[in-house]
């Protein structure tokens, strides 16, 4: 492991080069701390929110009131993470043929210090600092896990297995990796 400043550092699970602030459909698991449950439990394969994760529905919701040039995907609150399809979608780059566009990774690509408040990472951070807010008011001990998964999505074909990864994953709660009993 690097070290920085004589401290451990722990490397991007970014994808090295790749601006995560153009055009483009991204799949998202955040999960809470130690993955604990908040969010609510699964009955009869169907998720049943409880306060936090109906706070957390209405924060996802309300993403494009904050950041215009999202559009929501699939989206499914599950007792412990949330999945869900972020398209971002400025206008300042077209997509005329209305198909995902394959990452093009250079060596010059560089993240560029600055305003950083049109890229997933912004998204997702206003997304969970919203979630924390309001759920502290009901559970002092809610905590999001640190970082946050992320997958580029390249194609359609990849955009439908996701959505339908997401439409299933209630039913499938007990095969989940994040299952915790």
């Amino acid at each position: 492991m690097e070290k920085y400043k004589n401290k451990y550092r722990i490397s991007s699970a970014r994808l090295y080069g790749y601006d995560y602030g153009k055009n483009g459909a991204y799949f998202i698991t955040i999960c809470t701390k130690n993955r604990t449950h908040h969010f609510g439990e699964i009955l009869n394969g169907e998720m049943k929110l409880s306060e936090i994760g109906k706070c957390a529905s209405d924060c996802w919701s309300a993403i494009p009131e904050h950041f215009p040039f999202v559009e929501l995907g699939e989206f499914v609150i599950m007792p412990n993470h949330v999945h869900g399809v972020i398209i971002i979608n400025k206008e300042i780059e077209p997509n005329l043929n209305n198909e995902f566009e394959k990452p093009i990774v250079t060596e010059f690509y560089r993240n560029k210090f600055g305003p950083q408040s049109k890229n997933v990472a912004s998204i997702i951070r206003g997304f969970k600092v919203g979630v924390t807010i309001s759920s502290r008011i009901i559970n002092s001990d809610f905590y999001w896990q640190p970082r946050f998964h992320d997958h580029i999505i390249r194609d359609s074909r990849a955009f439908i297995n996701i959505r339908n990864y997401i439409i299933q994953n209630p039913k499938k709660w007990k095969d989940d990796r994040f299952y915790i009993s």
